[in-house]
C-alpha cells in the first residue's frame, strides 16, 4: 500500500513545504502517561469555553502541513492541539516516514491522543463538552480510532484506515464525518461503504463520502483535483460546526 501511495505521499510534503511560514501556534508540553511529550498548539483570540480539536498528523510528523492546519482552526474558533507522535521526528522522504510510522507503537499513540484529549479538557479556554478530533491518511485511521476509545462531539476521518471487526464499530462513541476517494488503492472504496452500512445498521451517526475520481491524499497534496479537496474541506467545516460549536 504504501509504496503505491509513494508519489501522493512526494506531493503531500510538498504541498506541506509550500504552506510553510509564520506560525500562529506554539509547542508545548503536556503529560501522556508516565512520560512527558509535547504537541502543537494554536489558539483562538477571545475568552469563554470554546470548542477543542485534536489534530492529527499524517505519516510525515509535525510538519507544516500539520501547523497550517491547526492555526487554521484556529482562527475558525477551535483550541486546536496536534500532538507529536513521532516524539519530535519529522520525515521528508516516504521510505523515512513509513519506518516512523511502523516503529510507532499503536497503544502509545492512543495513549497520546486521549492524553490529547485530556489536555485540552484540563484548559480553561476550553468546553470540555466539545472536543472533536481530525486526521488525513494515518492520522485518519487514529481519528477513528479515538472516535471509538472516546466520546466526543464529533471526528473527521480522511482517507483513513477503517476497522471491520463488528465489535469495534458497534462500540463507536462518537459521530464521524469521513471523505474518501475513489481511486485510492489503499483503502478500496467498496470498504469505506462497508463500513458506512454496518455503523448505520448499529445505529451510528456517520456521514461518508466517496469521491469517485480521487486518490488517496486528494485533500493534502497537490494533486489535481482542487474541487474535490474544496468540497471535502467545506463538509469537515460544515459538520464540526454543527457537533463542536452548537450549545
Amino acid at each position: 500500500m504504501f509504496r503505491r501511495l509513494a508519489v501522493l505521499s512526494i506531493a503531500g510534503m510538498a504541498f506541506s513545504l509550500a504552506m510553510g511560514g509564520a506560525e500562529a501556534g506554539k509547542m508545548v508540553d503536556f503529560k501522556s502517561g508516565s512520560e512527558t511529550i509535547s504537541g502543537y498548539l494554536s489558539t483562538p483570540d477571545g475568552s469563554g469555553g470554546k470548542p477543542g480539536l485534536v489534530v492529527i498528523q499524517e505519516w510525515w510528523g509535525i510538519n507544516d502541513f500539520v501547523k497550517a492546519k491547526a492555526d487554521e482552526f484556529a482562527k475558525k474558533g477551535y483550541v486546536a492541539f496536534a500532538p507529536d507522535l513521532y516524539r519530535g521526528k519529522v520525515a521528508k522522504d516516504p521510505d523515512v516516514a513509513h519506518q516512523l510510522m511502523r516503529g510507532m507503537p499503536e497503544d502509545r499513540a492512543m495513549r497520546d491522543l486521549q492524553a490529547a484529549v485530556a489536555y485540552l479538557k484540563s484548559r480553561p479556554d476550553v468546553d470540555g463538552s466539545r472536543i472533536g478530533s481530525i486526521g488525513w491518511c494515518m492520522g485518519g485511521g487514529y481519528s477513528l480510532a479515538l472516535a471509538v476509545a472516546e466520546p466526543l462531539a464529533g471526528s473527521v476521518i480522511y482517507y483513513g484506515r477503517l476497522v471491520t471487526d463488528p465489535a469495534k464499530i458497534a462500540s463507536l462513541k462518537t459521530p464521524l464525518l469521513g471523505n474518501f476517494g475513489g481511486k485510492d488503492q489503499g483503502i478500496p472504496a467498496d470498504t469505506v461503504k462497508d463500513f458506512e452500512s454496518k455503523a448505520k445498521a448499529a445505529g451510528k451517526s456517520v456521514d461518508f463520502k466517496v469521491y469517485p475520481d480521487a486518490g488517496h491524499g486528494f485533500a493534502s497534496t497537490l494533486e489535481v483535483r482542487p474541487g474535490d479537496a474544496k468540497d471535502a474541506d467545506a463538509r469537515a467545516d460544515a459538520f464540526l460546526e454543527k457537533m463542536l460549536k452548537r450549545k
